[in-house]
């Protein structure tokens, strides 16, 4: 699993891919036909719940920063 401690360092594409990767892999998880991902896989190892969290974190950190604009 790769270091997602500091958002903020994540440039606006990489938090948009990321925030993709997530609602796709929660869709996977939803429909019950999850892949187990390759080690080199911004996602891999990590659960449902791992995965809602992150989310969470990327959608409220892509808030903070259209807010300063």
């Amino acid at each position: 699993m790769k270091d997602y401690s500091d958002l903020s360092e994540f440039s606006d594409k990489k938090l948009r891919t990321l925030r993709n990767n997530l609602n796709n892999r929660l869709e996977s998880f939803g429909r019950g036909g999850e892949k187990n991902l390759p080690p080199s896989h911004m996602l891999h190892g990590m659960d449902d719940g791992d995965c809602r969290e992150l989310l969470t974190r990327v959608l409220s950190e892509m808030k903070n920063r259209a807010k300063q604009f």
